[in-house]
């Protein structure tokens, strides 16, 4: 037990120091070749940030552990929505003023009841992960036509302010997107082998290791880059992180998982996880989106929803020792 432990440690310090190093370098380079701010703020922090997910899954599923892969997307949901933003609000209250942001949060929504309608039947198979990836490409496009079309939006200006901070040249640039995509790729394969060893060990399920210390592993550059942007003030950056991020777990994440390896999904994932994740959107929805106004996230509302994280994670370590 004593080296998957190892592996499993070792494969999420690489994999938080790796996706770091890609987003850095990825937002750098798209910014060399003249992607507006608010594109890469949208598109190219949002895909990086997901990166982790996206590649521990989609190796989870190739490997046959599906459970992982399922576990990890709507975990990290979950793990974005209340503890991430629940912490970070307990350090700032987050107050949103992006209009991009403040669209993205109903389209969260509708995307999360798409993917609850779609696990009704107890499977997903890969009709429904074309239809995710399908829905995800429409949304870049529309994405890519918003950071085009809109040219002076509080995201864009924050986001020109972090680029001018880490700016570097063109070749160090590719070259940590490189170093950084490739390191993430081999402390995925290390992660996932950990984390199936010491499942099987302690006669643990893969989903319940997917759920938390997979997902919790995978959204730790979210919490770094959401506490660090919310004590410089860049408060739409903070949410824009975790928007990005979730619209990416539960379309491209769960699409390519689902392409690769259609799953068999029990009535736990959806009678807990789902309706655990849905509810979260939707709170997320009504306190951020500002319907008179900027939307805000306070500290009693972030308290709130770190208490829910708390108690679902206390709730599925309970169901381990039965």
């Amino acid at each position: 037990m004593t080296l998957p432990i190892l592996a499993l440690i070792s494969g999420l310090a690489l994999l938080v120091w790796s996706a770091d190093r890609f987003v850095e370098g990825s937002a750098s380079t798209a910014r060399h070749f003249g992607m507006p701010p608010l594109l890469i703020g949208m598109v190219i922090v949002g895909f990086g940030t997901s990166a982790p997910e996206m590649v521990v899954s989609a190796i989870s599923a190739f490997q046959g552990n599906p459970a992982i892969a399922l576990g990890n997307a709507y975990g990290s949901n979950i793990t974005n929505i209340a503890l991430i933003l629940g912490l970070t609000a307990l350090i700032s209250p987050i107050t949103v003023h992006s209009q991009v942001l403040r669209k993205e949060l109903p389209i969260l929504t509708a995307i999360s009841t798409l993917a609850a309608w779609q696990l009704w039947d107890g499977e997903i198979t890969r009709v429904d992960a074309f239809v995710l990836l399908g829905v995800f490409a429409g949304l870049m496009t529309w994405t890519i036509w918003q950071g085009m079309r809109k040219k002076d939006d509080t995201l864009g200006r924050e986001m020109e302010q972090e680029l001018d901070v880490q700016a570097m040249p063109l070749p160090r640039a590719v070259l940590w997107l490189v170093v950084g995509l490739v390191l993430l790729i081999v402390s995925s394969r290390i992660l996932v082998w950990g984390a199936v060893e010491i499942a099987h060990g302690l006669g643990v399920s893969d989903l319940i290791i997917g759920l938390t210390i997979v997902a919790v592993g995978t959204s730790l550059p979210e919490l770094a880059s959401s506490i660090i942007a919310t004590r410089k003030g860049e408060h739409d950056i903070a949410l824009g992180n975790i928007l990005g991020s979730n619209l990416f777990n539960t379309l491209a994440v769960v699409g390519i998982a689902g392409t690769i390896h259609p799953m068999a999904v029990g009535p736990e994932i959806f009678s807990r996880d789902i309706l655990v994740m849905a509810a979260l959107t939707v709170s997320l929805f009504v306190i951020g989106y500002g319907f008179k106004g900027p939307g805000r996230i306070n500290r009693v509302e972030g308290g709130a929803l770190l208490v829910c994280y708390i108690c679902y994670t206390a709730y599925l370590i309970s169901t381990v020792f039965r």
